[in-house]
């Protein structure tokens, strides 16, 4: 039985968690992912039900949640398991940051407290518009490499996020790709678009600078050639919630003012 507002909830994403905690409503989380790590007391206060594709369904039935909330294209088997299984489930799809202050509105009307929402999402709102009025010319051309094997470029809201810290996403044309195969790219690509930085983010996976710098024909990409290659950790830009805004974007930023001051040395020594 669906209660309003739910009072047992069990998020199975990371941004459904951190979003409700920030929204001070987290005594309704029951259960959470095995990737929740914000804030940090999670790891301690909430029982850990889930990866991200598959979940233990009878420790979710022990736990007696009215709502189960998921992401994505990716958890669809796993919704739909759900669902069959009796439950109540609320799948998010959000891919821009326009859709993430969308999820953040939803969850503050559908846990009653819209006004903690709107606070969350000025917030937020207010961290962009910092970070843009500190912009400088010229923009330096970023890759974002968010997987490996295959190369997979960067969602829209990481797009979204090199744009706000002064960057041009160099295969911004993809971002709007949900699926990951629609912004798979080739090594030559790459090559083509000649990047002045390259910011690496593997989900789950440390990333292997010295792999990157070997590939075929790649030493002379400027990221490369200027030593412009970076790892921004993959929970705080990879999750569609909060944490892309007050951490990952902070992060790319702080990458773009590095690529400056040594342009600025360059260009006058």
């Amino acid at each position: 039985m669906l209660n309003f507002p739910p009072q047992r909830l069990v998020c199975l994403s990371e941004e459904t968690v951190e979003t409700i905690y920030l929204l001070e409503e987290e005594e309704k989380i029951v259960g959470v992912t095995g990737y929740a790590v914000r804030p940090s007391r999670v790891r301690s206060e909430k029982t850990r039900v889930s990866s991200f594709v598959s979940a233990n369904t009878d420790k979710i039935k022990g736990l007696k949640p009215d709502l189960i909330l998921t992401f994505s294209d990716v958890q669809a088997d796993l919704s739909r398991e759900l669902i069959l299984e009796g439950f109540n489930v609320i799948a998010f799809n959000q891919r821009s940051i326009v859709e993430i202050f969308a999820m953040i509105e939803t969850l503050g009307a559908l846990l009653k407290c819209p006004a903690k929402a709107v606070r969350l999402i000025s917030t937020l709102k207010k961290t962009i518009a910092e970070t843009k009025k500190a912009i400088k010319s010229p923009k330096p051309r970023v890759y974002f490499e968010e997987w490996d094997e295959p190369l997979i470029t960067g969602v829209s809201w990481v797009s979204e996020i090199v744009a706000f810290a002064g960057g041009v996403d160099v295969f911004s044309s993809k971002s709007n790709c949900s699926k990951a195969e629609g912004r798979v790219v080739s090594e030559q690509e790459v090559i083509d678009a000649n990047p002045d930085i390259i910011i690496t983010s593997w989900c789950g996976k440390k990333v292997n600078f010295d792999m990157i710098k070997k590939r075929k024909g790649w030493n002379k990409i400027n990221a490369i050639v200027n030593q412009h290659v970076f790892e921004v950790k993959s929970p705080i830009i990879l999750q569609p919630g909060p944490a892309a805004i007050l951490n990952g974007l902070p992060a790319v930023s702080n990458v773009i003012s590095s690529w400056h001051k040594f342009y600025e040395k360059e260009v006058f020594p």
